[in-house]
């Protein structure tokens, strides 16, 4: 499986130079938000210390980063599907798992690349963050990111249908972004609402990266943003993975 793993990633990453819009669009929405919303947020929140207010608002613009980006990666999953290119590598003497984690390993080197443009932005403007909390950081991305490309390849196939693919996630993906805190977190909002955005899966890696970006690796949502990112990418990357299984019969 780790040859066919390997194998499906060169030829992913060979197509994605080829048509490089994909990372582009990703990166440019949290680079907005960076660029635009951020000074606002620093002079409401922070009497304009850009580094103060980024080490709040730079880890949920990761985490968005990292959802964003692994989400879109579905919709050539179906384009695939339509073409008839999917099944036939499902009918494969390949492994099957590899056809996929091939793919999540592309979507994780493109996250990266995502990721270290965003922070060497973000350090211009004046974030700061120690080496070590920087890799934990990074490496609750891939988590994370791991998670929602398993949602979207899971989806995907599961709908086999942009439109319906599109409309699902916007109904499930705004309102679980706004009670992730990443724009504004929640404890700056009534109680009630706190407590309601807890039960949600992308509350945590954003209090998670703040705790980080503080220096407090001590901090239990550390400990419960990489638990439960990794067991929620467990599950999505087992429903693509059988997903496809029954795609090949």
């Amino acid at each position: 499986m780790i040859r066919d793993t390997w194998l499906f990633f060169g030829y992913e990453m060979r197509a994605l130079m080829r048509n490089p819009v994909w990372p582009l669009l990703g990166l440019m929405q949290p680079v907005l938000y960076l660029l635009l919303f951020a000074p606002l947020f620093a002079g409401q929140a922070f009497n304009g210390d850009m580094g103060k207010a980024l080490d709040v608002f730079a880890p949920g613009m990761l985490v968005m980063t990292a959802l964003f980006s692994s989400f879109t990666a579905g919709y050539g999953t179906i384009m695939e599907l339509k073409s008839g290119v999917l099944e036939r590598l499902a009918v494969s003497p390949a492994s099957r798992p590899s056809i996929l984690l091939g793919r999540m390993l592309r979507d994780t080197v493109m996250l990266l690349v995502q990721s270290a443009v965003f922070l060497v932005l973000g350090f211009v403007l004046g974030m700061r963050i120690g080496v070590v909390a920087l890799l934990l950081m990074l490496l609750l991305m891939v988590a994370t990111g791991l998670m929602a490309a398993g949602a979207a390849y899971g989806l995907a196939l599961a709908t086999k249908d942009e439109n319906a693919m599109g409309s699902i996630m916007q109904f499930v993906m705004l309102p679980l972004m706004l009670l992730s805190g990443a724009l504004l977190p929640m404890a700056y909002g009534p109680a009630w609402l706190e407590k309601v955005a807890w039960f949600t899966p992308f509350y945590h890696p954003t209090e998670a990266g703040r705790a980080l970006f503080a220096g407090d690796f001590g901090d239990f949502n550390v400990l419960l943003g990489f638990v439960i990112m990794l067991g929620l990418a467990a599950l999505t990357i087992s429903w693509s993975v059988r997903g496809l299984r029954r795609l090949a019969g």
